[in-house]
């Protein structure tokens, strides 16, 4: 019998994103607080305030920044301009060796210390 569609199923890939971000930010300020701090006094504030910070930072490059600039670049410029190939202007090198010639050594003048006798 299959299921009835849940009315979170929209939000699924969200939570996954938004929980991936919280693990990832937990582990950071774990070792964030724990390299400068150590586990003395004030641990979880300390831990709760970076936790936020990292998490916020994540959450909005990840969550918000990055997927306007994609929804902008196919809206704004086109689709064909946010998937065309991006062909690089440098040339493959071939494999044949290039000959460089060898760089000439300079006679360098002994050092004299003027200073002392």
């Amino acid at each position: 019998m299959p299921q009835p569609a849940s009315r979170f199923l929209p939000l699924r890939p969200l939570l996954r994103q938004a929980a991936l971000l919280a693990g990832i930010s937990l582990l950071l300020a774990l070792a964030l607080i724990l390299y400068l701090y150590g586990t003395q006094g004030q641990f979880f504030s300390r831990l709760f305030g970076a936790f936020f910070v990292f998490f916020w930072l994540l959450a909005i490059t990840f969550l918000a920044a990055v997927p306007f600039v994609s929804w902008a670049a196919a809206n704004w410029f086109g689709s064909a301009w946010a998937e065309a190939p991006v062909s690089s202007g440098r040339r493959k090198k071939s494999a044949v060796a290039v000959s460089r010639t060898p760089v000439r050594a300079v006679a360098r003048p002994k050092p004299s210390n003027h200073n002392h006798p």
